[in-house]
């Protein structure tokens, strides 16, 4: 008579499911950026990050490779937005907590956390620290609404079928905020 045995994963195994999951779903979604990028559809997709509670939008041609939050070194000295630098297979980048630059209270970080580095085209070593990314979003599908805070890098706001609100970010603008060009104290 054969015995069906259950095999319990362990704990171990079970993160390793978790982290290949992780893997295939950042794989999955820079294959659809990279697609996304060139073709002609480009302005109305979008990446979608959360940053604190704030839906924000990015050009997927200022935006760069997307890395798991890691060792960040603090550089004396700096503002308290910039949490410091990151290295990203041998590339030190900058890491931006963007919610405290705007003023508001720092983004707590935790496992969903990510860095959303610069593209390589912006010229500008730096990434904006997010809460979660959310994948790809079509503005063309959401309805444009008056930006509650406008500024040169907060250009749109939308809102989208499932009534949430998104800012759309420009980094090219980013880069040419005096304020944020100052890191130091």
């Amino acid at each position: 008579m054969n015995q069906v045995k259950t095999v319990e994963k362990t704990s171990e195994e079970k993160r390793g499911d978790r982290r290949e999951r992780l893997r295939e779903f950042q794989s999955q979604l820079l294959e659809r950026m990279q697609v996304a990028r060139s073709s002609e559809a480009t302005s109305t997709n979008q990446l979608g990050v959360m940053i604190g509670d704030t839906r924000y939008l990015l050009n997927l041609k200022e935006s760069g490779e997307i890395v798991s939050l890691g060792q960040i070194t603090q550089v004396p000295l700096t503002r308290d937005w910039y949490l410091g630098l990151l290295n990203v297979r041998g590339n030190l980048i900058g890491v931006i907590d963007i919610q405290r630059f705007q003023g508001r209270s720092s983004v707590e970080a935790t496992a969903d956390c990510r860095v959303v580095a610069f593209s390589a085209g912006l010229a500008f070593n730096a990434g904006l620290l997010v809460t979660k990314v959310l994948g790809l979003r079509n503005v063309a599908e959401m309805t444009a609404q008056q930006a509650s805070e406008p500024s040169a890098w907060k250009q749109q706001s939308y809102l989208d079928s499932n009534n949430q609100s998104w800012v759309e970010l420009n980094l090219a603008q980013l880069i040419q905020d005096s304020d944020f060009l100052h890191i130091g104290l």
